[in-house]
C-alpha cells in the first residue's frame, strides 16, 4: 500500500515552490506534479504560465478523472454510496467492505491523499509565487479552489491539516484544525480571495488572465465571484446547528453580496475535462462496478420524475426488464452477477457538476425558512421551486416543470425481485411521504425534508455534498444497510457519520494523529460525529 503521508506533500510543496520561485523551471512543472491532463510546451509559455499551470490538475483533481480506479477509491466506494446514489453489486473482500460499514483501510486512504497531493500541494506554490509577483488574481483563485476542495475532505473526516500545511513541527509531526477551526479559516480564506477578486470582477476591461486554465468558466471573473459566494452560502448552512450565530453571518454576508450567486444554469460550476470521460460511465458501464441505489429508484421512480432516464438506464435483469431498478446499500452479496443487470448510469460525457445554481436555490429556500435576511427571495415556496425548475432545465427537461412541481405523487416502496428480504414496505420509518408539490400548511420540518429531499435530487450525482447534508439534516429518508459489519460501531437502522483517519497518518504522524483524535472529540471510528453533524 502507497504510504503518501502528509510529510511527503510537505516535500512537494517545497519542490514545487522553489522550481516556481526559480527562472527557467516552467517546463519542468508537469512532471514535478505528476500532471496527468497534457499540459503541452505551448501552455506552459506566455505571462501568466507560471501561475495558471497548476490549476488543470487543481481543477480536475477535486472530482479524480484519471485515473479511474484512483477515482473509486477516491469517492465511488465511500460518499458516491453513503449518499444514496448508488450501490455497487461486486462482492468485493468477500462482500465484507465498506458498503456494509466494515471499512477497508486501503480504499479509503486515497480520500485523503489525493486533494493534498494534486490540489493543496499545487495551490500553496501558485500562493508563494502569486503573492511575491503581485498577482492577486490568481492567488484568489488558488485560495477559492482551496476550500472547495478542503471543506469536502474536512466533511469526510472532520478535523484537517490545514491551516498547518506545510508546517512541520520539531518532533516532525503536523498538526491538525479541529473542524471548527477549519471552517472559520474556509470562511476567512474567502474574506481574503473576495478582496483580491473583487477589482477585477469591478474591472470590464481586466484581463482575463486565467482563461485558458479555468475548466469551468473560462477565466470570468463575475462568475468566480458568484461561486465564492454561494460556496460561502453551503459552508454556512453546514454548521448551522454548530454554531447559530456564525452560519447566519457568513450566509447572510453572501446573500446579501452584491455580485449575488450562482441564479441561472450559465453560473453552474461544472468541471469540464472536454477530453476525459467522467470515471462514472467507465465503473458503471465498462466494469459493471456501479448500479442504481434503492433510495434512488424509489423517489425518482414514485415522483416519475423526467431526470429518471437521464440519470439512469432501465434494467436489463431478467426479473425487472425494462424498469429502473436499484439496489439496497449493504445487502449479501454472493458473487458479482446477480445484480449486474440492474439500472446503470446515464452517461454524463467529461463534464462533473460540482455546484449547481439550482442547489444555491435550496440553500437560499433554507435560510429564508430560518428567518436569514434574504434580499430578492419572495418565498420560502419560491426559492424551492425554482430550484426544482433549474435542475429540470440543467439535465434538459425543463418542459416537464410545471407538471412536476404540482404532483402530490410520493416515493413508492422498494421491492428486491432476488431477495425479499431487502424490501422496504409501505409504512416503514425509512420510507419518505413528502411529495414534490410544495406544502405551505407543513411544519417547519416538513418544509425543510421538501427542500433537502430536492436538493439531494437536484445535486446528483455529488455525492459529497449529498452525503454531508443528509447527515446534516437526516434527510433525504435514506434506507440503512442490510447487513451491518460494523461490529456494533453503528446500531442496527443507523448511517454511517464519517470515515476513520487514513492509516499511513496513524503510523506516521502519530502526535498529530492523536491531536486529531482529540479534536474530534471521540474515538477515531465510522459512528463519531463530526462537528456539525449535530443530532
Amino acid at each position: 500500500m502507497k504510504r503518501n503521508h502528509i510529510v511527503l506533500n510537505r516535500l512537494t510543496v517545497l519542490v514545487a515552490t522553489v522550481c516556481l520561485l526559480a527562472t527557467g523551471c516552467t517546463k519542468n512543472f508537469e512532471s514535478i506534479n505528476t500532471d496527468p491532463y497534457g499540459l503541452s510546451e505551448k501552455d506552459l509559455k506566455g505571462d501568466f504560465a507560471l501561475y495558471g499551470a497548476p490549476f488543470n490538475q487543481m481543477q480536475l483533481s477535486i472530482h479524480l478523472y484519471s485515473p479511474d480506479w484512483q477515482y473509486q477509491l477516491q469517492q465511488n466506494l465511500n460518499a458516491d454510496i453513503f449518499s444514496g446514489y448508488f450501490m455497487s453489486p461486486h462482492d468485493f473482500a468477500n462482500n465484507v467492505n465498506n458498503t456494509n460499514y466494515a471499512m477497508v483501510d486501503g480504499w479509503n486512504d486515497r480520500i485523503w491523499t489525493i486533494p493534498y497531493g494534486q490540489v493543496m500541494s499545487p495551490a500553496q506554490a501558485v500562493l508563494e509565487r502569486a503573492k511575491k509577483d503581485n498577482y492577486p488574481n490568481f492567488e484568489a483563485w488558488a485560495i477559492i479552489l482551496k476550500v472547495l476542495t478542503m471543506h469536502r475532505i474536512s466533511d469526510i473526516f472532520g478535523p484537517i491539516v490545514y491551516t498547518n500545511f506545510g508546517k512541520i513541527n520539531a518532533d516532525g509531526s503536523v498538526t491538525y484544525d479541529s473542524q471548527q477551526d477549519a471552517y472559520n479559516a474556509f470562511f476567512k480564506d474567502l474574506d481574503d480571495a473576495q478582496a483580491k477578486l473583487q477589482p477585477y470582477a469591478e474591472n470590464a476591461n481586466a484581463p482575463k488572465a486565467f482563461a485558458r486554465f479555468d475548466l469551468v468558466y473560462g477565466g470570468n471573473y463575475l462568475k468566480w465571484m458568484k461561486f465564492l459566494n454561494s460556496l460561502r452560502l453551503r459552508l454556512a448552512l453546514r454548521i448551522v446547528k454548530a454554531d447559530p450565530a456564525k452560519a447566519k453571518l457568513e450566509g447572510e454576508k453572501a446573500l446579501t453580496n452584491t455580485f449575488g450567486l450562482l441564479a441561472d444554469n450559465g453560473d453552474d460550476f461544472i468541471i469540464d475535462s472536454r477530453t476525459i470521460t467522467n470515471p462514472l460511465n467507465t465503473i458503471s458501464a465498462s466494469w459493471n462496478d456501479i448500479r442504481m441505489a434503492a433510495p434512488m429508484e424509489s423517489f425518482l421512480v414514485g415522483y416519475n420524475d423526467p431526470r429518471l432516464p437521464v440519470y439512469f438506464r432501465p434494467s436489463n435483469d431478467p426479473d425487472a426488464f425494462g424498469q429502473y431498478k436499484g439496489m439496497r446499500n449493504g445487502i449479501e452479496l454472493l458473487d458479482r452477477d446477480t445484480y449486474a443487470k440492474f439500472s446503470q448510469l446515464g452517461n454524463l460525457g467529461t463534464k462533473t457538476p460540482m455546484m449547481s445554481s439550482a442547489e444555491v436555490s435550496f440553500l437560499k429556500a433554507e435560510a429564508k425558512l430560518r428567518g436569514w435576511n434574504t434580499p430578492g427571495v419572495a418565498s420560502v415556496q419560491a426559492a424551492y421551486e425554482t430550484g426544482i425548475q433549474l435542475s429540470l432545465s440543467q439535465w434538459g427537461v425543463g418542459s416537464q416543470f410545471d407538471g412536476y412541481k404540482n404532483s402530490t405523487a410520493k416515493p413508492i416502496p422498494y421491492v428486491d425481485p432476488k431477495k425479499s428480504a431487502n424490501n422496504v414496505p409501505a409504512g416503514s420509518p425509512y420510507l419518505s411521504t413528502v411529495s414534490p408539490k410544495w406544502n405551505d400548511a407543513g411544519t417547519t420540518e416538513e418544509k425543510l425534508e421538501q427542500i433537502i429531499t430536492q436538493k439531494w435530487l437536484a445535486i446528483y450525482p455529488e455525492s459529497v455534498e449529498a452525503w454531508s447534508e443528509f447527515r446534516r439534516t437526516g434527510y433525504p429518508k435514506l434506507f440503512p444497510v442490510v447487513i451491518n459489519n460494523s461490529n456494533g460501531v453503528i446500531p442496527n437502522g443507523k448511517f454511517i457519520r464519517r470515515i476513520n483517519f487514513v492509516i499511513s497518518e496513524r503510523e506516521t504522524n502519530q502526535a498529530g494523529y492523536q491531536d486529531a483524535v482529540q479534536k474530534l472529540g471521540g474515538p477515531d471510528n465510522i459512528g463519531t460525529r463530526v462537528w456539525w453533524d449535530k443530532p
